[in-house]
């Protein structure tokens, strides 16, 4: 959920959210860069298990609330095995995964570009909330000293910040496209949505690759 922070919460929250490097066990960007470049092609996403957001949306920061100079997400591709994912929305999308390994995540996300093809930019992990406290846990997962941000849908608000699914935690790693906000933020003011076509909508674009 989007809150409005007073310079004081502002301050301490870009305190707490600032990347320490890999804890005991995590690995490198390096590494998760390594391992998920080959997604670069959305054909092999698909041929791994990655489904298009069925809405086709292409998230933007205005979408969810904020401000437009934050920039965009992109066109999500998910892996519901990963998110645990069992049952269709109803109506929201609700899971019981709880991986948060980001070599293997379970969200891509793609810059819809003008010839209809997609550029990998990010990779995202997330957990639902319920399942993350049913699995014992008391502090939200975290990555390279960065805490997930926690993602709920505000219903006094005309906008749906958590983009039709339960209240999660989720992270981005900016592996793909540089983000002055940040490699760890959940928007990029170098990513835009402006490509989308609404006659795609519903597509899943299958046998198109990427742009280079």
């Amino acid at each position: 959920m989007l809150h409005k922070l007073t310079s004081g919460a502002l301050a301490l929250a870009l305190a707490t959210s600032q990347p320490s490097g890999p804890a005991p066990g995590e690995p490198d960007l390096g590494a998760v860069r390594a391992a998920t470049a080959r997604f670069q092609d959305v054909r092999q996403a698909l041929a791994e298990g990655y489904v298009r957001d069925p809405g086709n949306m292409c998230i933007t920061s205005t979408m969810m609330g904020g401000k437009a100079s934050a920039g965009a997400m992109g066109i999500h591709y998910f892996r519901p095995d990963l998110l645990g994912i069992t049952a269709p929305p109803s109506p929201r999308v609700n899971g019981n995964g709880t991986h948060t390994d980001f070599r293997k995540p379970s969200i891509l996300i793609y810059e819809p570009q003008s010839d209809g093809s997609l550029k990998l930019v990010a990779v995202e992990n997330l957990v639902f909330r319920w399942a993350w406290a049913q699995a014992g846990h008391r502090e939200p997962p975290s990555f390279h000293g960065v805490k997930y941000e926690m993602m709920a849908d505000n219903p006094r608000t005309k906008v749906d910040e958590a983009h039709m699914f339960e209240p999660h935690y989720d992270l981005h790693v900016w592996l793909f496209r540089d983000n002055p906000n940040g490699e760890f933020a959940p928007f990029n003011p170098n990513v835009s949505c402006s490509a989308q076509m609404p006659a795609m909508a519903g597509a899943h674009l299958h046998g198109q690759a990427p742009g280079r």
